[in-house]
């Protein structure tokens, strides 16, 4: 039953490991202490998209592991064989099935007009901000990746005093 047990929590580690996120909220490791590039633009659309999950093979892997180990400790020699290639064919199905659900993200398609006029589109996860027509955003550019945040409101810098 110990096997079983430490089985199953590989499982789930190595499914868990295999998740990333497109989270605007989230920046990765390798990201921090990296200058960005910045961009004005401006929302033209925003909708709901999901970001469908992933499938590396390692929820696959991982159940059909824990099935075969699971199955081959039914019955006898000759009944475990049977429920172990049994129990592997399923555990690889559902760990998969498995990984791509832990691995799916609600997300948005938010669509922006540069200052300069061109259009671009750009897909995110859900974060704590929302987006509508109109509102002034920036897009943050970093390794290849961009997120799109709220443009901070920008306060006027006082004219310098002139003495006549």
């Amino acid at each position: 039953m110990s096997k079983l047990v430490t089985s199953l929590s590989l499982a789930a580690a190595l499914v868990l490991s295999a998740c990333a996120t497109s989270n605007p909220d989230v920046i990765q490791r390798g990201d921090a202490q990296r200058m960005s590039q910045v961009q004005d633009a401006t929302v033209l659309a925003s909708r709901s998209v999901v970001i469908d999950g992933s499938q590396s093979g390692i929820g696959g892997v991982a159940g059909g592991v824990t099935g075969a180990i699971a199955g081959s400790s039914v019955g006898g020699r000759r009944d475990g064989q049977v429920a172990g290639v049994i129990g592997a064919v399923a555990g690889a199905v559902i760990g998969n099935a498995i990984e791509r659900s832990t691995t799916r993200e609600d997300a948005l398609e938010i669509t922006v007009q540069l200052r300069n006029g061109e259009r671009r589109a750009i897909v995110q996860a859900k974060g704590a901000e929302s987006f509508n027509s109109g509102d002034p955003v920036i897009l943050v550019t970093t390794g290849g990746k961009t997120r799109v945040m709220r443009a901070p409101s920008v306060v006027p810098a006082a004219a310098p005093a002139t003495s006549s």
